[in-house]
């Protein structure tokens, strides 16, 4: 590769984009940042699809299982972290990969985050209250009526970020879309956007078996383990909400693993939504993309 470069690669869930990361890794030499905004904490291994020992062992990952469930991290802070990352890796090996799903990971990396206005804390505090008495279903419908459009892409599972967009809304008076400038900041080297596409059945029928694998290699017991923490933001993600839910006597288990699948299915759809708006960004099946970014290798 003449130029530096930071090499991302995304995608929905279940599409193959953590082989091909470590692929093109081993390919150029180089290391693993992860863009997954779960699969940093410790203690969720099998739900987070994290990579295995014996892939650790291949290619070296970054920003995975550091982080107590209990600990705050957001966009902002991994775009710091994973640019001071990216930054020696490409000083020492000419090139990073970067692979993940989650969407404002990869974008807060490659375009920067939006200034926002400071929330006053009685707004904060207002909303809070609204919160725990009216639960989660509550705020996202009132994100739906305050900013249909961001609504659209956010991730709704993760409360956090749908409670923040709420109350920059509230604190500016302008939607959270507006605020979002989508002004690039400068990167001191070039980036390179691929993202990892199947047919639609094809894709569905491989998160149905992974959340199979999922359940083979411990699902439940990972689940409850970590069931008295549940009310961490952490740990409010697909596959361990419907675990909570059966523990708890709302879903019986079978209905309780179809909803994961389901609702698997429905964050991918999502995820690709997001990126269809994203004219940078080159898609193809995991061994088109490999022919692509290694056209003389036979990786």
């Amino acid at each position: 590769m003449d130029q530096p470069e930071l090499i991302v690669i995304t995608g929905p869930t279940a599409s193959g984009k953590s082989a091909l990361a470590i692929d093109i890794a081993r390919a150029v030499g180089t290391e693993i940042i992860s863009a997954d905004s779960r699969q940093i904490y410790k203690g969720i291994p099998v739900v987070t699809a994290m990579p295995s020992p014996e892939e650790l062992a291949v290619v070296k990952h970054h920003l995975i299982d550091m982080l107590p469930l209990d600990a705050y991290y957001s966009a902002a802070r991994f775009e710091e972290d994973a640019l001071a990352i990216a930054e020696k890796l490409i000083e020492r090996n000419g090139s990073a990969i970067v692979c993940g799903g989650s969407m404002m990971y990869v974008d807060a990396l490659c375009n920067g985050i939006d200034m926002l206005p400071t929330v006053p804390d009685s707004i904060r505090h207002d909303l809070e209250k609204e919160f725990e008495k009216k639960g989660g279903d509550w705020l996202r419908e009132k994100l739906r009526l305050l900013d249909p459009e961001y609504y659209g892409i956010v991730d709704l599972c993760n409360t956090k970020r749908v409670f923040h967009a709420i109350e920059i809304i509230l604190s500016s008076g302008k939607t959270y879309t507006e605020l979002r400038t989508g002004k690039k900041r400068k990167r001191p080297f070039r980036i390179k956007k691929y993202m990892t596409d199947l047919p639609r059945e094809v894709l569905f029928d491989r998160i149905n078996r992974r959340v199979d694998i999922m359940l083979e290699n411990g699902l439940e017991e990972e689940a409850r383990t970590v069931y008295h923490m549940r009310h961490l933001n952490s740990l409010n993600t697909v596959g361990l909400k419907e675990m909570f839910a059966w523990f708890e006597g709302t879903m019986d288990r079978d209905t309780a693993i179809a909803r994961i699948k389901k609702n698997t299915r429905v964050y991918a759809k999502k995820q690709m939504t997001w990126w269809a708006r994203d004219p940078e960004i080159v898609k193809g099946d995991p061994d088109t993309l490999r022919k692509l970014i290694l056209p003389d290798s036979n990786a």
